[in-house]
């Protein structure tokens, strides 16, 4: 018998109070070290475009890059990684955005990305949406062609999504509430 996402979601621990009071964490750690989970959460993602062509997966800085390296391996695409500022050894871009605990930035390579490019975004949550929306703007500002933004979890209560609005968005897991 398949497993079921509700499955996967039950393999997910909330942390309350992390990375600060008033915050419910929803840590993927527990969910990525099940292999089966790991391989059902990743198929899963990449099932949902494997017939769009897809030439590379943006991920963002730290967890989306377990999640995008897995879904590009899958779909046999690049890598794009999108990291914190300072981490990126040649030339790049940036966008800052609010998160739902404060300001940060984004940086991308400048030659990461070459026009018509389809890209597809992939990253571990979707919270308030300002990650993704930078991710997306960096992605649009190189030229490359946004297939979709993809997510193990949406946390839907924090209406990240408004965001995103006119992006094909996919999340695998969806909390409707905390």
């Amino acid at each position: 018998m398949e497993q079921n996402v509700g499955w996967l979601k039950s393999l997910i621990r909330d942390v309350p109070g992390f990375p600060k009071e008033g915050i419910v964490f929803r840590d993927i750690t527990t969910l990525i070290k099940d292999g089966k989970a790991f391989k059902k959460m990743t198929n899963a993602i990449a099932k949902r475009y494997e017939n769009e062509k897809i030439d590379l997966v943006a991920s963002v800085d730290a967890r989306g890059f377990i999640i995008g390296s897995a879904v590009a391996y899958r779909l046999g695409a690049g890598l794009v990684p999108l990291r914190k500022p300072g981490k990126l050894p040649a030339e790049t871009l940036y966008s800052e955005y609010e998160l739902e605990y404060g300001i940060d930035k984004i940086e991308i390579h400048t030659d990461a990305i070459e026009k018509g490019q389809r890209v597809l975004v992939v990253d571990d949550l979707l919270a308030t949406g300002g990650t993704a929306k930078a991710t997306c703007d960096l992605v649009s500002r190189l030229g490359g062609e946004l297939v979709g933004v993809a997510f193990l979890i949406e946390l839907a209560y924090l209406k990240g999504r408004d965001k995103l609005k006119g992006l094909p968005v996919f999340s695998l897991i969806r909390y409707e509430s905390e």
